[in-house]
């Protein structure tokens, strides 16, 4: 296999807690710790292991958004990529339109295996591999929780609902890493100071895309609910009658 493409998403960091701005406009990021994608991590952490049994020759990360991304990309770098690539935007990238810019990269890069989270911890969506996969017309796997590479195939065990399902699929592909796929690296002092000397190209995503109009738009935020509290009673009789006070029981 001659290269890998790793899709990088900047999140705020899964040990923040989320706070939604006064106005409803968004949530807070000024001043939050901010990393890379969880799952898009465990993506990279695998192409890394893939490279190192000698079944690849190149990772290239990439990652959509400002300038501020560049630290992710380097922190991927720092992983163990190659090189990286950003696609500059300033505004807010919707899964459709992040899949058509990476199915362009895609075309110009000609990668044997592209892999990415299977979904971002920020929005939820899980769509732009799927998205990615349709565009270019190459198979997909996606809640890859083992994956096995021979020659032109790639064999991929998923998490589905009924427990593990395993396919096989031709490359070049999409993949999609789920958590246990997985644990990824630390990194290392001086693997951070490598990372500071290899490549980080920046493109214009207007160079990649004639429109980049998002096809969804987020209306509003808001916390979740808080919790009703709760009530304590004597013995089962009680709660029986509390039950019944709210209506749920008869």
């Amino acid at each position: 296999m001659n290269k890998i493409l790793i899709c990088l998403k900047r999140v705020v960091d899964y040990n923040v807690r989320i706070r939604v701005k006064p106005d409803g406009d968004g949530v807070v990021t000024d001043g939050v710790k901010m990393s890379i994608n969880p799952f898009d991590e465990i993506a990279l952490e695998e192409a890394l292991r893939i490279r190192e049994a000698g079944n690849a020759e190149e990772i290239v990360a990439v990652t959509i958004g400002s300038q501020d991304c560049q630290q992710q990309l380097r922190t991927g770098l720092a992983m163990g990529a190659d090189r990286a690539i950003l696609v500059e935007s300033d505004t807010e990238i919707d899964p459709l339109a992040a899949a058509r810019a990476l199915h362009a990269l895609v075309e110009k890069e000609s990668p044997d295996l592209v892999i990415l989270g299977k979904q971002a911890i920020d929005d939820d969506c899980n769509q732009t591999g799927q998205m990615l996969a349709a565009i270019w017309g190459r198979p997909q796997a996606t809640f890859a929780s083992k994956l096995e590479l021979a020659g032109t195939t790639a064999k991929v065990t998923r998490e589905v609902d009924a427990g593990l399902e395993t396919i096989e699929v031709d490359l070049p592909a999409v993949v999609t890493s789920d958590l246990r796929l997985n644990e990824p690296r630390y990194v290392k002092l001086p693997d951070i100071m490598k990372a500071k000397k290899k490549p980080l190209e920046n493109i214009a995503v207007s160079e990649l895309l004639g429109d980049t109009e998002p096809q969804l738009n987020a209306v509003g935020w808001a916390p979740p609910a808080q919790r009703a509290k709760g009530i304590l009673v004597d013995d089962v009789d009680g709660l029986i009658a509390a039950l019944r006070e709210k209506d749920l029981v008869t």
